[in-house]
């Protein structure tokens, strides 16, 4: 199972000017301490300030050369398909292979009151959204035009689904995607139990596990959901271990962890205790 980091940095207090050289400072340190990737959140109308997701890959892929750059999960039905596509085509080009597209429908009201988007529609918007995106991609001809697209950008990244529990959509990733992403923070572990069987069974490959807080010193209180979530590797350096160990048991082929900045060490040896 490969270890990858999800960025949950925020803003500190009289750094202004300084946020690029924190966060190329953390990608670098994400690289050189081996982890498989660097993996960015979606956010942005939910009462706390954040970085646009396509923005901060733009700066991991300039400052490390081996690491994948990926999102859990960028949510499609915010935003609209055909300029989200040249969005993401533009950030294939500067990352090659090393992309991972991360898609979701979004899970937070908040984000698509602010937009105007019909949160309630957010399941039936996702795949015509991404069959457009796909589309665009190929250089297709779309209703008002098309997309050209950019050298050995042609039909678009790797795409992985994010899906929580629902069978019909890991399905879909399993047959239509590069790969699933499911989430550490709601579902119970029996749901992530039952939804690797669905996965493998539909013939999926690549299952990834994202958000899992990381705290082996602490009690997560600072972290999303105020250390609340589903799955964590919490409660000292023994049990993140034991936790770390039933992730790789159940069958996730990747484990995408929030850690703090100055806690990369941490995680750091409990990957190699695998």
């Amino acid at each position: 199972m490969r270890v990858h980091v999800v960025n949950v940095m925020r803003p500190v207090a009289g750094e202004s000017g300084r946020t690029l050289d924190r966060f190329a400072r953390f990608a670098r340190g994400v690289e050189e301490r081996g982890f498989a990737g660097l993996w960015v959140t979606d956010s942005f109308g939910r009462g706390r300030p954040t970085l646009d997701p396509i923005v901060l890959m733009s700066v991991i892929a300039a400052v490390t050369q081996k690491i994948e750059i990926g999102t859990c999960v960028l949510q499609v039905p915010v935003r609209h398909p055909v300029e989200l596509a040249h969005r993401i085509q533009s950030l294939h080009a500067l990352t090659g292979d090393r992309l991972m597209l991360g898609l979701g429908c979004g899970s937070t009201q908040a984000d698509f009151d602010l937009v105007g988007a019909d949160y309630t529609a957010r399941f039936k918007a996702l795949m015509p959204a991404l069959d457009t995106m796909r589309r665009a991609w190929r250089g297709e001809a779309l209703e008002g035009g098309r997309l050209t697209p950019w050298p050995a950008t042609e039909g678009g990244p790797a795409v992985l689904l994010g899906a929580w529990r629902n069978r019909r959509w890991i399905v879909y990733a399993a047959e239509e995607c590069q790969g699933w992403i499911a989430s550490g923070l709601y579902p119970k572990p029996e749901e992530l139990e039952a939804g690797i069987k669905f996965y493998r069974d539909a013939g999926g490959k690549r299952a990834i596990l994202s958000n899992i807080i990381v705290d082996p010193k602490g009690n997560a209180e600072d972290m999303p959901l105020g250390g609340k979530a589903s799955v964590m590797l919490t409660g000292g350096e023994a049990a993140a271990r034991e936790k770390l160990k039933w992730i790789r048991d159940v069958g996730f082929d990747d484990v995408l962890c929030m850690t703090r900045i100055d806690d990369l060490d941490d995680l750091a040896r409990l990957r190699d205790a695998l």
